[in-house]
């Protein structure tokens, strides 16, 4: 009798972790300036921040300002509360997208408006953009500043432009690409490019790291966005299928309403619409993604974007940096896998 070989993969799973590893003592002083800052004399202000902030993220943003600067030998401080700008940004834009979207989970918690109510997460969102500005102006870089207040701009028109294509199927994948440019990749892109100013590095060196985290940010969100129909809340840290009900038009339904025949197309137009949004019609969106290669095709464009993200590190020099967010990218596309 013949035994089977098993053949073991001997690449292990990407993983986050020597990112994490790389800046795990910058980290805890970034995260005493987030604990410091979000401080207020009005108690909702500190416990409802600190219910997301806490909430279990990677704070893969602020890492991400964190490695660059490790990438380029920075041996300075301004980057920590720079780190800690870019987390607050990220964590205001969080708070007023459950308000926007009526998310009731967050990494799998309850979201902060579902607890406090709208008005009072709006207002502390508004409370925590404040005081990103605060340690932007502190820093002292009209060029930091620029690039950063930028990202907000970039990132709320973002917003705007995704809430106006909501249940509108005929969106197409360009604005689509330009509505996760905006909302996801252009924090991503800031985050990066601020550790080559800080640490007087030339433009190409900007660029190549705005490149980096834009395209990376690409990636994640177009990961996001397939796993959205494929997953559960214990794996998402939110219903599966939220972008659905939501009528939300994100790569897989782009891709599937575009191949799908007029009974399909029929149907897509009802379920984003709002007029089939059963747990049966979620079903039947997932079976047509399935079948017209939605979510798989979603993937590919993710692992581009990621391979361009990479691309992008060619005219640093290897090592543990370089390594690590290399390695980044490749943990953000396998996330779906």
């Amino acid at each position: 009798m013949t035994a089977t070989i098993h053949r073991i993969d001997p690449r292990p799973q990407p993983s986050l972790d020597p990112m994490v590893s790389l800046v795990a003592m910058d980290m805890n002083l970034v995260n005493a300036v987030i604990l410091d800052r979000m401080q207020s004399q009005i108690p909702l202000i500190p416990e409802l921040a600190g219910h997301l902030i806490a909430g279990g993220g990677k704070r893969m943003r602020p890492m991400l300002t964190l490695a660059s600067a490790a990438l380029l030998g920075y041996t300075g401080t301004r980057h920590h509360r720079l780190a800690a700008a870019v987390e607050f940004i990220h964590t205001a834009t969080l708070l007023h997208d459950d308000v926007v979207d009526g998310s009731d989970l967050r990494r799998g918690r309850r979201t902060a408006n579902n607890i406090w109510g709208n008005p009072a997460t709006v207002l502390v969102g508004d409370f925590l953009f404040s005081r990103a500005f605060e340690l932007m102006v502190e820093d002292g870089s009209q060029k930091v500043l620029k690039i950063l207040s930028q990202a907000s701009a970039v990132i709320a028109e973002g917003e705007v432009n995704q809430l106006t294509a909501t249940r509108l199927i005929e969106l197409g994948e360009e604005r689509y690409l330009d509505i996760i440019g905006a909302k996801t990749a252009a924090l991503f892109a800031a985050a990066c490019r601020v550790s080559a100013v800080v640490a007087e590095r030339p433009d190409s060196e900007e660029i190549a790291l705005d490149t980096y985290g834009r395209n990376l940010g690409i990636a994640f969100q177009l990961v996001d966005d397939a796993i959205d129909y494929v997953s559960d809340a214990g794996t998402m840290g939110k219903d599966a299928g939220d972008d659905f009900r939501e009528g939300k038009v994100t790569l897989p339904v782009i891709l599937a309403y575009a191949r799908g025949n007029p009974e399909e197309r029929a149907f897509w137009k009802d379920a984003i619409e709002g007029r089939r949004a059963t747990d049966a019609d979620l079903a039947h969106a997932v079976a047509l993604i399935q079948s017209s290669r939605g979510v798989d095709d979603t993937l590919a464009r993710a692992r581009h974007y990621g391979q361009r993200a990479i691309d992008s590190l060619g005219c640093f020099a290897n090592g543990k940096a370089k390594a690590a967010m290399v390695e980044a990218v490749e943990f953000a596309i396998a996330r779906a896998y």
